[in-house]
């Protein structure tokens, strides 16, 4: 066991690190999130819409968009110039290298969720209130959800000639689940519901995210293999 959290962890650190250098992927995911919530600070007319009703689906959206910019490149760098196959190659069980590169993504795109939140909070006038620590939980559950998937499905369209632009039509009919829960417990909670009465909303975000990172530690193998 603790040979395999070694391994994990030296690819988590590697790949936070060459993030942390290149500032690639949290570039692009932050910059979109700045520009999706001042588009849609200028688009909607507050006067006729509330803004408690839309901030909730419009910060789930923008996590899900500007995530992709992210997720997407997962083994961008490494399959261009080689590394990835001695990733592959590596001691390491392929379940373990599938497990520390969505907790890498998770982290950057958590990140990001944060800095989604603040931003809408921002142009909206809107927040959580009293229920912060509750909409952090559901955003940092939806995140892992969606990386959990979007990693595995980042390793199949690596491999094909659609590269990323494969990505969004294998992932979005899998999101449904957690758009809807997600977003639907993140609504009432910035409406200063309290937690009891969403608990079924996360429970179910909570079981698709597992299933999500079981299902991706168990197929990714039969990915990278073919």
């Amino acid at each position: 066991m603790n040979t395999y959290l070694t391994q994990m962890w030296a690819i988590i650190w590697k790949d936070l690190i060459l993030e942390i250098r290149s500032r690639e992927r949290i570039a692009a995911m932050g910059a979109f999130a700045v520009l999706a919530g001042v588009l849609f600070n200028f688009s909607i007319d507050t006067t006729t819409t509330r803004p408690q009703d839309v901030a909730a689906g419009l910060i789930w959206m923008t996590l899900v968009f500007g995530g992709l910019l992210g997720v997407g490149r997962t083994f961008h760098l490494e399959s261009q110039d080689g590394a990835l196959q001695g990733v592959l190659m590596s001691p390491a069980p392929k379940d373990a290298v599938f497990l520390a590169k969505t907790a890498a993504n998770f982290a950057l795109l958590y990140a990001v969720s944060l800095l989604v939140l603040g931003v809408f909070g921002l142009f909206f006038g809107v927040g959580p209130g009293q229920n912060l620590g509750w909409v952090v939980l559901v955003l940092g559950v939806g995140s892992l959800g969606f990386v959990a998937l979007g990693t595995l499905f980042a390793a199949v369209s690596t491999g094909t000639s659609m590269g990323e632009t494969l990505l969004p039509v294998l992932v979005f009919p899998l999101l449904v689940p957690m758009v809807i829960y997600g977003a639907g417990a993140t609504t009432w909670l910035m409406n200063g519901r309290p937690f009891v009465e969403v608990e079924g909303n996360v429970r179910m975000l909570g079981a698709f995210a597992l299933a999500a990172v079981a299902a991706g530690a168990v197929l990714f193998r039969y990915v990278v293999e073919d």
